[in-house]
This record gives structure tokens, sequence and C-alpha cells, in this order.
């Protein structure tokens, strides 16, 4: 225990009920035809509830790169083990949901080119194992790399976290297209060097999620302990300046669409148009993870509490990310039957807020205790949740 970044599983708990409550507020302005809000105060409600958490999965890769970049071991070991914990139990619920949600045929034949988009959630595995292929072939950078030098990439990465407010100013609303699926991709309007023959722009290797990996990094090699007084006076306006743009900009979309008359509806592609400040690559959430991670940093407590409850939850967050979605749907639909919605629920104007924090800590509460059960299964647990 003594060498164990104690800080690193509380974040991690923390980002998966964090993930719960994402889900959890989707509801209420996901619905109908795509998009569907029903009232002012619940757009408030869904923008404050879903930006106070939208640092959910950088706070994820922020970790795994804090404890797995660079390499400790060989590229194959490294592969070897990453593979296992992550790529069998997410093949399980993979299978699982695929025989869970839907036409089962169908679903098991779309597995060869995607996951499902039933359950949605599972893109992030697809991207968390592209980022540890590429750990191995960074890894002698990293080990390398001088304050400056990795300064420098970081400020890359986080310039390239306003692309997509430039796309959308640049653009205005772009056409979308639609897969086989009908999930709807925004058409990108080009910028320094894309087009329709070539994706790869100027800052394409720089974008998405490489920057928290290189977070992650940086923490580790160069930022030592912080005072309370020095953590404060940086995470504190970062967070502050990315949850206003999150915040105001989800409402200023909705408002721009909903012209004072509500409900609010239309198709999936306004959901698109509606989240495009809480794109996990976007600055507004980039500043929001910087405040949130060192914030965390400061966490030393591992007394009672964390060994017998918090650690064990901490190492099952990972099934309990890939399982909790069934639950979510269920604990989800029950209280809004039992609540009923928008200002004519059982709480008036309080029901949507109870439905979305109710829900987030219901779900987390029977995914844990799943979670961590079914990992103390010989042999059998860690195929299931990791």
């Amino acid at each position: 225990m003594k060498d164990r970044e104690v800080w690193i599983d509380w974040m991690r708990v923390v980002a998966c009920l964090m993930v719960m409550t994402v889900h959890s507020t989707e509801p209420f302005y996901i619905g109908g035809e795509g998009a569907r809000i029903l009232t002012a105060m619940d757009a408030r409600w869904v923008s404050m509830s879903d930006t106070f958490v939208r640092a959910c999965v950088p706070l994820f890769v922020v970790a795994s790169s804090y404890l797995q970049f660079p390499l400790h071991y060989s590229t194959g070991e490294f592969l070897r083990r990453r593979m296992l914990r992550v790529v069998v139990p997410f093949a399980v619920w993979s299978l699982v949901y695929a025989l869970y949600w839907g036409n089962a045929g169908e679903n098991l034949s779309s597995l060869l080119l995607n996951f499902n988009y039933a359950a949605g959630h599972l893109w992030f595995v697809y991207m968390l194992v592209g980022l540890y292929l590429l750990m191995p072939m960074l890894s002698p950078w990293a080990e390398r790399v001088g304050k400056r030098e990795l300064q420098f990439y970081l400020l890359l990465c986080l310039l390239t976290s306003l692309l997509p407010f430039v796309r959308a100013l640049a653009g205005g609303n772009p056409p979308v297209i639609y897969g086989p699926t009908g999930i709807p991709n925004p058409a990108r309007y080009p910028l320094w060097g894309e087009a329709s023959w070539n994706p790869y722009g100027l800052f394409y290797y720089f974008s998405g999620f490489v920057g928290y990996m290189l977070l992650g990094l940086y923490l580790r090699r160069f930022v030592g302990p912080l005072s309370w007084r020095r953590t404060l006076a940086i995470a504190l306006p970062a967070w502050l300046v990315g949850f206003a743009i999150c915040y105001l900009g989800f409402l200023w979309a909705v408002e721009a669409d909903a012209q004072g008359v509500y409900p609010v509806e239309g198709p999936t592609g306004m959901v698109v148009a509606w989240e495009t400040t809480w794109i996990n690559d976007t600055l507004s959430v980039a500043l929001m993870t910087i405040g949130w991670v060192l914030v965390f940093r400061k966490i030393t407590s591992q007394g009672s509490f964390f060994r017998r409850i918090l650690l064990p939850v901490s190492r099952a967050s990972y099934g309990m990310y890939l399982c909790h979605m069934i639950v979510l749907a269920a604990v989800s639909g029950w209280l809004r039957t039992a609540l009923g919605t928008g200002l004519d629920g059982q709480l008036g104007i309080w029901t949507t807020p109870v439905q979305i924090l109710s829900t987030a800590l219901l779900t987390f509460l029977v995914t844990a205790l799943f979670c961590v059960a079914v990992q103390r299964i010989p042999r059998l647990g860690k195929w299931i949740v990791g």
C-alpha cells in the first residue's frame, strides 16, 4: 500500500459515478426522434448536471497514462496484460448487450465492424485500446523527454481542443450524414489541409485523447506535491472557466433551437450540435479535467474506508463501466414511471434533478456490489469484470 497511488483509486471511483451521472442525464435531452427537452428548467438541470461531471472519461485516460506510460516492461508483456485486462471483459459484455437489446442476429453481425450503438458507452474501450497500442511506440521518447519539450506538445494538444469550436463557427450548422445504424456524424468543415480526399490535416495527430495521455505523463514526471493554496490557485480558475463554457454553450444551443417554445425536439443531429462544448477533446472539458486531477492528487486517505470499500470498488471500476447501462436503463425507467417528468412530475421543479441523481447513485451501488462480488470468483471473475 505504501507505493500505491491512492489518489488514482479515489479518482477512478468518482469518475465511475460521474459516467453514470452523464448517462442518467441523457433521457432528459435525448428522446422522441432524437432530441427532446420538455421545459426550459429541464434544459438548465441537464446542462448543470452533465457539465459538472463531463470530464469523467478524460479522468480515466489520465489515470491509465499516469500508471502505465512510459511502459514498465516489454511491449509484448504490456500488450498481453492490457489486452487480457481490457479486451476479454469487453468481448464478454459486447455479447451480453448484443443478446440483451435489439435484434440479436443484427447486433452480433455488426460487432465485426463496430460496437452496438444500443450500448454506446463501449466506444470508450476502442479508444483506450488505441492508446495502449500507441504507448509502446512513444515510450522511448517519454522516458527522455524534457519538461519544456513536453509542455510544448501539451500546448499544441490544448490548441487542437479549439478545433470543434472553429469548425462550428466556420461551418455554421453542418449537414448531418447517417451511418448504417442511423447514428449521426456531423460533416466536418475542412481545416488546414483537410479535404474530402484527406481527413489527415495539420493537427490530426495531436487531437483527441493523446493530450490526456501526455497530461498523465507530465503529472508523473514533472509535477511534484503542491500545497492546497497552489493547487486551488490553478485548479479552481481552470475548472470554472471550463464549466462556464460547457454550461452556457449547451444552453445557448438549446435556446437557439427552442426560440422560447418548449418542448424543443428534433432529429438526433440536433443533439450533436447541442453537445459541441461537451466534446471530450474540447478546451472546456480539458480545463475541467486539469482542475479535477489537481484536486484529486491532494487525496492521501487510505484508512479503513479506503481499504475495505473504496479500493475494491476501484479495482472493479472497469467492470462497472462495462455493465452499468443495463442497470441504469431499468432504474431510470422505473423512476420516470414513479415520479413523472418535467414540471408535471411528482416533485415539481425538483423532479428532474432528483431522478438524475437517484438513477446515478442506485446504478453505482448495484453495479459496485455486483462487480466486486464477481471479481472475487477465482479465475472466472477477471474475465468478466477485469
